[in-house]
């Protein structure tokens, strides 16, 4: 437009001929003909480019693409199968794989195996609709890198979002996280969208139905709020808390994040939500953080008492000392044969017998794996003391940290003065000690009967009760006005005196 703007000023201007403006401005004779016909340029004509490598490829692409169309949707080929295939059955044909990426695209879209799809906007209102979602990320906590399974719940009224980081998307996180996510936000949204996980849905049914979990029942019965599923393999449906899921972590775990483990990172997370809550989203009027707190007027009152979030079994010891909770088994302070309550939270579980917790254990998310505490072993290793060099138990406890050098080297002297089975035995006592004295106070009694030379059962029961046995040693008293009150010490000159008249004197009868 420009040029020709140009050409036509200069034309009316200036050199006046057709000749003249061609030769001032550089260009053909022609184009200044066409300029001067009409004030806007003619639309350019599209050259078919020629493939001349692509070509004799195309009746075989064409083939397999027609065949497709009555294929299996999950069945088809992909762009990169037809060009391994190209390679194998006509080696001849020597076509690069971004040639045939692209016809193979424009072809799909042709006979309709793909299509270009419009997504309508959609408007909430505040405290209607929430949706949720879970996402990974890689964190080093620790220092050592692991991966993080993160729950996302936003508010699609607000563009408020709470997230919260799991070693594993179990139902008991899953459950967790809602709970956490509502006091977060003040209150319980009227309604909750879901993709089809498995913590929800039990079973896609035809349509919109679904065959739900009976404990996401009861928790969705138990907060008063409704439930809505997307279509399968339809994440757009929930396109609010998937762009959310990218955002955050492109914002605020890249690089990757360091914690010192979930409850640290979990701390990071809750101040990157409150950071975002400063942010203006899209053409909104509002800052997320001043329309969560317009939001929270219009959400569902909080349930006076939280849901009891524990998956529930009734297992029974067997003869490893061991319940077994879902996949895996944790050692329990009972004898083999005794039924227990395993409750099994969305990090740790608790074993209980008759109202008490007996045990309660980090959970597990391998398979068939064995969570041992030394402490429940104590009571069968004085009776078998042999079994404790070699105790599972005792190996991680060691990998936790918990069983100190110190302990292996008053091991070590109890042995050489006692035996090796009575030293042993010897130190199992003292560990039994532990239970009711507490770990901190062992390790420093055991240190310090090292430091003192003693190597007896009996000195390290001293040294943890030493400290009850001695008595506070009263302070000092200021006299002050007291000394007015000082009176001479007493005489017993007269005393003498009587004892010299009795001598001389008669004695009565």
């Amino acid at each position: 437009m420009e040029l020709f703007e140009a050409i036509r000023r200069e034309y009316q201007f200036g050199a006046g001929t057709i000749k003249g403006v061609a030769r001032k401005l550089g260009i053909h004779r022609r184009m200044v003909r066409e300029a001067l016909a009409d004030a806007v340029p003619r639309e350019r004509k599209v050259v078919e480019r020629v493939r001349p490598k692509l070509e004799p490829a195309i009746p075989f692409i064409d083939t397999i693409l027609e065949t497709d169309v009555n294929a299996p949707r999950k069945q088809r080929h992909t762009a990169r199968r037809i060009f391994d295939r190209l390679r194998m059955e006509k080696p001849s044909i020597e076509v690069a794989e971004a040639t045939v990426r692209a016809y193979v695209r424009e072809k799909k879209l042709k006979i309709g195996l793909i299509h270009r799809e419009i997504f309508v906007p959609q408007s909430y209102s505040l405290g209607h609709e929430g949706q949720v979602d879970w996402y990974e990320m890689f964190a080093e906590l620790g220092g050592e890198r692991q991966k993080v399974q993160i729950f996302c719940l936003r508010s699609m009224g607000s563009a408020g979002a709470f997230h919260r980081a799991y070693p594993h998307a179990s139902q008991q996180a899953f459950l967790e996280g809602h709970e956490l996510a509502f006091h977060y936000f003040g209150g319980v949204f009227h309604q909750l969208r879901y993709d089809n996980l498995k913590s929800a849905v039990q079973r896609i049914l035809r349509g919109s139905q679904r065959e739900e979990t009976a404990r996401f029942i009861a928790f969705r019965s138990h907060w008063g709020y409704q439930a809505e599923f997307c279509n399968p393999a339809r994440g757009n449906e929930k396109g609010g808390v998937e762009g959310e899921g990218g955002f955050f972590r492109r914002n605020h775990l890249t690089p990757v994040p360091e914690a010192r483990d979930y409850a640290h990172l979990n701390e990071l997370l809750r101040e990157a939500s409150q950071q975002d809550e400063n942010r203006v989203v899209g053409e909104r009027s509002l800052s997320v953080g001043a329309a969560m707190a317009v939001e929270r007027e219009q959400l569902l009152p909080l349930a006076k008492e939280g849901f009891d979030l524990a998956a529930v079994r009734f297992p029974v010891v067997n003869s490893s000392g061991c319940v077994k909770g879902l996949t895996n088994f944790y050692s329990a302070p009972l004898a083999a044969g005794t039924e227990v309550e395993a409750k099994i939270h969305a990090s740790y579980v608790e074993i209980w017998r008759q109202g008490k917790c007996l045990a309660r254990h980090e959970r597990c998310f391998g398979r068939q794996q064995k969570v041992l505490d030394l402490d429940h072993y104590l009571e069968a290793l004085e009776r078998k003391p042999g079994a404790l060099a070699g105790a599972t138990a005792l190996e991680q406890w060691r990998a936790q940290g918990r069983w100190p050098a110190s302990y292996d080297r008053y091991w070590d002297v109890l042995q050489q003065r006692q035996g090796k089975q009575a030293g042993t035995r010897a130190m199992i006592e003292i560990l039994l000690l532990g239970q009711r004295h507490g770990a901190a106070r062992l390790r420093k009694a055991v240190e310090k009967a090292m430091e003192l030379g003693c190597s007896d059962t009996a000195a390290v029961r001293y040294l943890l009760s030493a400290d009850g046995l001695e008595k506070d040693k009263p302070d000092a008293v200021e006299l002050g006005a007291l000394v007015a009150y000082e009176r001479p010490q007493p005489s017993i000159v007269a005393y003498d005196q009587l004892l010299l008249s009795a001598a001389v004197g008669k004695v009565i009868q």
